[in-house]
């Protein structure tokens, strides 16, 4: 669908009158992050709208991420939503896709019937610069990782390792915390992020669902940044059990 002046790669499935879930991907990831979750999500009964964000995937390409703020990727999801006539959903965010869905939720908080962020950024920590340096250096000398990427992302594959690298690393972002916005949060909140996280602390995820006034934590044991793709076998079942207890037309 074209919205804001370029195309986006967006996929609806299940029934308008069910409940809907909104999924957003992670930094480096696509539609098809969510292939563990979307079947079971339409077998519990919900609407899913998955899209891969501008940028990336099938969708337009671009020269630059609207990075830490996410500004233009919040303004395509107001228009999805629009453009659909959601008028409340759920929403389901890992990490960049989760810092997306938490200012998103902050701004439209009558929207929003519940929310689950799995390894979210609220603020930059000294081991996330270390850890993408560490990606950066498995992007340029790993072909299997490379190829990884070209398959979800084609040619596009180095604009978007670049925005992304870019965007997590420009000079003023050590300054950048929205930790203000997360008491404006009303719905219910499911904070997840995996024990062994590269980019985070435990503590990163504590203070998310300690601001957010109805937050619940759930550190996964044994699991990195990858929760939803490395532990679907937990993290699907307590995903929809979280979102039917507060599942909304």
């Amino acid at each position: 669908m074209r919205i804001n002046n370029h195309n986006l790669y967006v996929e609806r499935h299940g029934l308008e009158e069910n409940p809907t879930v909104i999924l957003l991907h992670h930094g480096l990831g696509s539609v098809a992050s969510w292939r563990a979750q979307l079947p079971e999500l339409l077998k519990a009964g919900f609407q899913v709208i998955a899209y891969d964000r501008w940028g990336y995937g099938r969708s337009d390409g671009r020269t630059a991420l609207s990075m830490p703020h996410f500004s233009e990727d919040i303004a395509d999801l107001v228009t999805i939503l629009d453009y659909f006539k959601v008028g409340q959903t759920a929403i389901v965010g890992h990490s960049d896709g989760g810092t997306i869905a938490l200012l998103l939720t902050a701004a439209e908080t009558q929207r929003i019937t519940s929310l689950v962020t799995i390894a979210a950024h609220i603020y930059i920590e000294s081991q996330m610069g270390q850890s993408i340096e560490t990606i950066r250096e498995t992007f340029q000398h790993d072909i299997r990782f490379q190829e990884g990427l070209r398959r979800i992302h084609g040619d596009k594959v180095d604009a978007v390792f670049n925005g992304w690298y870019n965007g997590w690393t420009q000079p003023d972002i050590i300054d950048w915390d929205i930790s203000y916005c997360l008491p404006q949060i009303g719905c219910p909140t499911l904070v997840v992020q995996g024990a062994l996280d590269e980019h985070a602390s435990n503590q990163h995820a504590a203070d998310i669902a300690q601001r957010v006034p109805a937050g619940e934590l759930w550190i996964v044991p044994g699991v990195g940044h990858m929760v939803p793709q490395e532990a679907s076998d937990v993290f699907t079942p307590r995903l929809i059990d979280f979102l039917g207890g507060f599942a909304s037309v």
